[in-house]
């Protein structure tokens, strides 16, 4: 029995020294380095641990808009980052998309309860469940239907269609019958976007525009590249990609500080019309991240400091462990806010 027990804790010890092998060591010293004094401070050190370029904006409550950035806009012409860069937001913008229904909603043009099969009729034997997928499950993320962005090699060649990217799932069965689990997933999105262009027999984009960002003053927040000054936008870097990825079309691009507006808007009620927050409330949330090749984006709000946090890293990699690192350096920007608010 003393033998089994010491093989046993033997065992566990060589188990925990092997695995220390694999820990990723930058993470642990991103956690446990001393907390800066300043956010400018912070910003540095994420550049010292890899990230190309880092930009924030903080609207808190009772004070002044903070605004910083450190590293590079652009790496290779030297141009350091710029606060008031336009950057991709990535699936942020499905907070905006989410707004945009709940007002249709809420003048009766769509129902959050009417199926994909009523919608888009088409979709009928090519989507799994499409008579039972509802609007609010497509916002929810609970439909089941595959996300065409997992299709293999999706960012080496991505798609810029409707009808391409929707061929990727097509045929394919679902993840699990309608409303019985959560997976993010962008063919949602996809959906609830040909649907409300059908329902408005335009863009969706200008009815954003105009129930949206027009009101609110966002005057930096754009459908796609096409629409802006290439030179405005901060470069984007893929690790073990020689290339910036700037010119890559990947949707919708906006300044931290518009990203704010948005997201103070959101989150107190400014965006709605009589009526539309409850709607809003039931179906979707109030803060949501971004990923594409090349950009990082977080837009957050901190309930306790009353203050909308938005942060834009410009390097990515195929593991995720960018991610996973820009998770610590957004909570400790967290910590030095509470820490100077105190």
């Amino acid at each position: 029995m003393i033998k089994t027990k010491t093989t046993i804790r033997f065992t566990l010890l060589i188990a925990t020294i092997s695995s220390l092998f694999f820990v990723p060591w930058l993470l642990v010293k991103a956690w446990i380095l001393p907390l800066p004094a300043t956010l400018q401070e912070q910003l540095k050190e994420a550049v010292d641990h890899g990230f190309n370029g880092v930009i924030v904006y903080i609207d808190q409550s009772g004070q002044s808009p903070q605004n910083f950035a450190a590293g590079w806009h652009n790496r290779e012409a030297k141009i350091p980052a710029k606060p008031n860069a336009l950057f991709k937001i990535a699936s942020i913008s499905k907070l905006y998309d989410a707004v945009a229904v709940t007002k249709l909603v809420s003048r009766g043009r769509l129902s959050l309860d009417k199926t994909l099969a009523e919608y888009l009729p088409e979709l009928v034997g090519n989507i799994e469940y499409a008579d039972k997928i509802t609007l609010r499950l497509l916002i929810q993320h609970r439909s089941g239907i595959p996300n065409f962005t997992n299709a293999p090699n999706f960012w080496a060649a991505p798609t810029h269609t409707y009808e391409d990217s929707l061929a990727l799932i097509t045929g394919k069965p679902a993840n699990f019958a309608p409303g019985e689990a959560y997976e993010y997933c962008n063919t949602n999105y996809l959906l609830l976007n040909k649907i409300m262009d059908n329902e408005l027999g335009y863009d969706n984009f200008q009815f954003i525009e105009q129930e949206i960002l027009t009101p609110l003053h966002l005057n930096h927040t754009f459908r796609s590249l096409a629409e802006v000054d290439i030179e405005d936008v901060m470069s984007g870097y893929h690790v073990g990609h020689p290339h910036d990825l700037k010119t890559d079309e990947h949707g919708m691009l906006a300044t931290a500080e518009d990203v704010a507006g948005f997201l103070r808007a959101l989150n107190n009620g400014a965006v709605f019309d009589e009526g539309e927050q409850d709607i809003y409330a039931s179906v979707y949330k109030y803060e949501h991240a971004g990923w594409v090749p090349g950009y990082q984006s977080f837009a957050e709000y901190n309930q306790e400091l009353d203050a909308v946090v938005v942060v834009f890293y410009n390097t990515t990699d195929p593991d995720l462990y960018n991610w996973n690192l820009s998770q610590i350096i957004n909570s400790r920007i967290a910590k030095i806010l509470k820490k100077q608010s105190s």
